[in-house]
């Protein structure tokens, strides 16, 4: 079966490419264009008619794949046309004509490409995420991603285990035999080494996830503290209404912001305070939730009402910032409030927290705020490792794979070589399914379906 699609955006625009991969490609070449036959890999300029009429469509460029080196392996072809509806709906028109063609599915070139063995598994769902990258820190990471350095630690990782279990099988095969002692430390060797870098791929503080979804900011306190002038400020624009009215918002707002590169997901929570109203006694429960799962808590709170306790419970100086709004009210400081905060009266051993005094009013120390948000944005995404887990199935494979691992160290050598053996194909498997090397036929559709249809 030949796939085409439109490759680039829908809507009017100077340029569209249609892409087409499969048997029929050369003759819908042939079929579509006035001209000789462009020569491969080079942009040839044609003109370009209807099938059945011989109408002119429109005059463009025809790049020409002969496969397999191409990106999807086949025969592949790209027609750079001029984007409006009408050339696109008439060429796709054409090319349909063609039998044994259909429209291509969200990312079947990419999956073609995969299963013809041009990329790997880790390679083509970052290629997804660059198509999607919204902040130059996802892009840089998804670029990463594709170099193959995370793929090549998997597939080493493999490898290494792959050759241990071929020992293993040996004295399976073969009980008469004895395994040398020297292979049976190697494989205690190799085993506790694979480990132990798993273990240090694990302990990322889910860096690559936060990159890929954003990182969450919760700006939780009490009501009328200012939090939803806060989300407005640090959204340059209207998000939440803002109203002297305590208990004005009730739900979650959640804008997504662009700050310094990184992708950020900043949620306005409901006040807090005592009520009756079972709609704002739900919306409060909510705001502690979302509190809890952020990445980082922004607590707001009116120079009037500083108890910090139920907000700073699961709290630390890398996870939280304190911001003392209404500066502008003239309140005089509160006894004990300096610029860092200490925090003995919770009962717990906490690192100082530093206060930042403002007005959104006045739009005073609002600079500040951002450059700490910034700060603890930098801090938070430090990783000095080029192996990045992007993705939570690649965890849960990692996770599995250690369990298997651990497993088969706490086994004895001499007895329980099936049992095993048993672990390490596992652990094997787990690891081949992040990169590919086994059947995985079953989250192929999960993936590529996050694709755009021309990709």
């Amino acid at each position: 079966m030949t796939i085409y699609a439109l490759s680039t955006g829908t809507g009017v625009s100077g340029l569209a490419v249609i892409r087409i991969s499969g048997k029929a490609t050369p003759k819908i070449i042939k079929k579509l264009i006035v001209g000789p036959f462009p020569r491969p890999r080079e942009a040839s300029l044609r003109k370009i008619n209807n099938i059945n009429s011989s109408e002119l469509i429109d005059e463009g460029l025809i790049l020409w794949f002969p496969g397999p080196q191409s990106y999807t392996g086949e025969d592949m072809a790209e027609f750079h046309v001029h984007g409006s509806t009408a050339v696109i709906k008439a060429l796709h028109s054409s090319i349909s004509k063609v039998d044994g063609t259909r429209l291509a599915e969200p990312g079947e070139f990419t999956k073609l490409a995969f299963q013809n063995g041009k990329i790997n598994l880790l390679k083509a769902e970052s290629i997804a995420d660059l198509i999607s990258s919204e902040t130059e820190v996802q892009r840089k990471q998804a670029i990463k991603i594709m170099n193959g350095r995370s793929a090549s630690e998997f597939n080493y990782l493999r490898e290494k285990l792959l050759k241990v279990l071929s020992n293993i099988e040996a004295k399976i095969d073969f009980p008469e035999e004895d395994l040398p002692k020297e292979i049976l430390k190697e494989i205690k060797k190799n085993i506790k080494d694979i480990i132990k870098r798993i273990e240090n791929i694990l302990n990322d503080q889910k860096v690559g996830e936060k990159i890929r979804q954003g990182f969450k900011i919760a700006i939780v306190g009490p009501t009328n503290a200012g939090k939803s002038s806060l989300l407005n400020h640090i959204s340059k624009r209207d998000v939440a209404i803002v109203s002297e009215i305590a208990g004005t918002t009730r739900d979650v707002i959640e804008t997504h912001l662009n700050i310094d590169g990184y992708p950020v997901i900043v949620s306005d929570t409901a006040g807090i305070r005592e009520s009756k109203n079972e709609i704002e006694k739900k919306g409060i429960k909510l705001a502690f939730k979302k509190a809890e799962e952020s990445d980082l808590k922004i607590v707001v709170m009116h120079p009037e009402n500083l108890d910090f306790k139920p907000f700073l419970e699961h709290s630390n100086s890398s996870n939280t910032i304190v911001v003392l709004n209404k500066s502008d009210l003239k309140l005089g400081k509160p006894p004990g409030i300096g610029n860092y905060l200490r925090l003995t009266h919770i009962g717990k051993n906490l690192e100082d927290i530093k206060i930042i005094h403002t007005s959104i009013k006045e739009e005073k120390n609002l600079d500040d705020l951002i450059n700490a948000i910034k700060e603890k944005l930098k801090n938070k995404f430090i990783k000095t490792s080029d192996i990045l887990i992007t993705r939570e199935r690649h965890r849960q494979h990692l996770e599995q794979c250690l369990d298997h691992l651990k497993n088969f160290n706490k086994k004895n050598d001499a007895e329980d070589f099936d049992k095993a053996a048993e672990d390490l194909r596992l652990a094997t498997r787990h690891l081949g399914m992040i990169v590919g090397k086994v059947d995985v036929e079953e989250i192929l559709g999960s993936i590529f379906n996050d694709f755009c249809i021309g990709k």
